[in-house]
């Protein structure tokens, strides 16, 4: 789980740079993108070894071909001075993890002898040393320059968090969905008017709606509806229900026991249960958890006719339905985004580095050309340099995508060929369009490239991440804004849970401690010896006295964590109806 920004920031790296004729570094273009792994030491001993070379590297006098599959000509620049080259696909070979090289970047052969080759540099000697001394030079050298050093920001919830190893050598395109992706919306704004306006749809039908308001908390992704009951509940990953409230109130476990039992969440049977896996369905679970408890109290109007949950939860759809589909929500954003759009002056920045470095990116999103147009001008196109434009950043753009059928079936493709939105039929898409419709499997073969060769980066974990892998077999990374809070607290409970683990420690001793003892008065009481002959012939007021002091401390100790626990779970859950 991770956010945009950082994400596109940490799929390139920072550029090495180069010596001048006066002696000085200055930067060039990117050489290549690292591989993403657990843990991540080798991206820190990477940039000391370029921090090294660039700073301390030989002058060149002319071009030189490398040996030995390091590089070519073609890899060094106009003037002559090359110190760095890439491994080729055609000159690849496998590393210790079984991966391909293709992308590595190497010292040339004829600088490598000055940096440890010949034995007469500060880089010889074991290795193991060298590593530290020369990541210690780097770190260094990064705080001179202002620039965060990888393990600075591991403590950020900014971050990248890997389920498994994606080695970014492989991935040649690199896909981007819109929404609360490379745009993020103020939510209490966005959901905001979304809720307004379907409560105004839903005063219009008839429901009593003056006196509630727009509640954000109230509810988060990854939490299930259950339009039978009018709950909504929280699932283990076996599909248990674990907690569940009923309109906006708490349920008590036991009464989650006695509803559910073993009852099993089928995500399936979409006629019952409806997953909250985007941030536009924290309006509709808000307008739905309310109104059952209008329901329930009476208040639903007797014309409206007899209206079960499931009848209640159709009403709410259709109401925000209506509000979407008339374009009321979309024009109020395209009217006035800076009320609507949070803009970070880094993440064009970091697309434009992952261009430079190679990677060929798309655009793969769901709106239509109009409102994209707008969003991507307003939260683009002002931090971007020489007068660059957003659709320079992409190899190809694709609206109305209609994901996740997308992934599935081929729609008609339209290209669109004018400002105003203008589209003509098309059969074939090609590098650098605008295009509307289509299919995925039109993109790979435009582009001439296989599924896992492409990363693509959305919101949805159905739409965007799932979909895209079941069916295509490509990477995903999800961004997981929410994970933000949670880290956040992870953090700031640090010094409290080792206190706690502590305390947990503590108890757990006493309580081995005084299950010894127990076992001990259990077998003499029936008559049989205890574990130890010391143990059987124990006075029975002395076995008793230690078992009394133990149970006290470890009741004190519960006094204690009990408290310590509460206030922990109150970092993460900020209102007790949120899970």
């Amino acid at each position: 789980m991770a956010d945009s920004i950082e994400l596109a920031r940490r799929l390139c790296l920072q550029p090495p740079a180069r010596r001048t004729g006066t002696g000085r570094c200055r930067p060039r273009g990117r050489l290549g993108a690292p591989s993403l792994r657990v843990p991540r030491p080798p991206l820190s001993l990477s940039l000391s070894l370029w921090s090294s070379l660039r700073c301390r590297a030989l002058d060149s006098t002319r071009p030189v071909a490398v040996e030995g599959g390091l590089g070519d000509e073609e890899d060094e620049d106009e003037e002559g001075e090359s110190y760095f080259a890439l491994t080729s696909s055609r000159l690849s070979r496998v590393d210790y993890l079984g991966e391909s090289t293709k992308g590595d970047l190497n010292v040339r052969r004829e600088h490598l002898d000055a940096f440890g080759g010949n034995g007469k540099s500060t880089l010889h000697g074991p290795i193991e040393e060298i590593a530290w001394q020369e990541a210690r030079e780097a770190e260094s050298l990064l705080r001179e320059l202002g620039i965060a050093d990888p393990f600075s920001v591991r403590h950020s919830p900014r971050g990248i968090f890997c389920t498994r190893t994606l080695n970014l050598r492989s991935i040649s395109v690199i896909g981007y969905d819109m929404d609360y992706t490379l745009i993020h919306y103020n939510v209490m704004a966005w959901e905001g008017r979304a809720y307004d306006y379907g409560m105004a749809n839903l005063k219009g039908m008839g429901f009593p709606v003056d006196d509630l308001e727009f509640d954000p908390d109230l509810v988060i992704r990854g939490l299930i509806m259950d339009k039978d009951k009018g709950n909504l509940v929280k699932a283990d990953r076996f599909g248990y229900i674990k907690r569940a409230m009923h309109g906006t109130q708490m349920l008590s476990t036991s009464a989650v026991s006695e509803i559910y039992g073993r009852e099993l969440v089928d995500l399936r049977k979409e006629s019952r249960w409806e997953f909250l896996n985007t941030l536009f369905s924290v309006s509709e679970a808000v307008m739905f958890m309310q109104m059952v408890d209008k329901l329930d109290q009476g208040l639903v109007p007797a014309e409206l006719g007899p209206l079960d949950y499931k009848g209640l939860y159709n009403a709410v759809s259709r109401a925000l339905f209506r509000a979407h589909v008339e374009g009321q929500l979309k024009s109020e954003i395209m009217a006035e985004p800076e009320r609507f759009v949070e803009p970070d002056p880094e993440l064009p920045l970091a697309l434009l580095d992952q261009k430079e470095a190679g990677k060929r990116l798309l655009l793969i999103t769901n709106s239509d050309y109009h409102y994209t147009n707008k969003m991507m001008n307003h939260a683009f196109n002002r931090f971007l340099p020489n007068d660059m434009a957003w659709r320079d950043l992409f190899e190809m753009v694709i609206v109305s995508a209609r994901k996740p059928e997308f992934f599935q079936i081929s729609h008609p493709l339209y290209e669109v060929v004018t400002n105003d939105g203008l589209m003509r039929p098309c059969f074939k898409a090609n590098s650098g369009g605008l295009y509307s419709g289509g299919s995925a499997q039109m993109v790979e073969k435009s582009l001439d490239i296989h599924g896992d060769e492409i990363l693509y980066v959305g919101d949805h974990i159905y739409t965007d991440v799932s979909q895209s892998k079941v069916h295509l077999r490509w990477r995903t990374a999800l961004i997981c804004r929410e994970l933000e809070d949670e880290f956040d607290a992870l953090i700031r409970s640090h010094v409290q849970k080792e206190q706690l683990i502590t305390l947990i420690q503590q108890k757990e001793v006493v309580g081995d401690l005084f299950n010894q003892l127990r076992l001990a008065l259990q077998r003499r009481t029936n008559s049989r010896p205890a574990q130890t002959l010391a143990a059987t012939c124990m006075d029975d007021q002395e076995l008793t006295e230690s078992m009394q002091k133990l149970l006290i401390v470890m009741q004190r100790l519960d006094e204690k964590i009990a408290p310590m626990l509460e206030s922990d779970g109150e970092l993460f859950n900020k209102r007790k109806i949120i899970f």
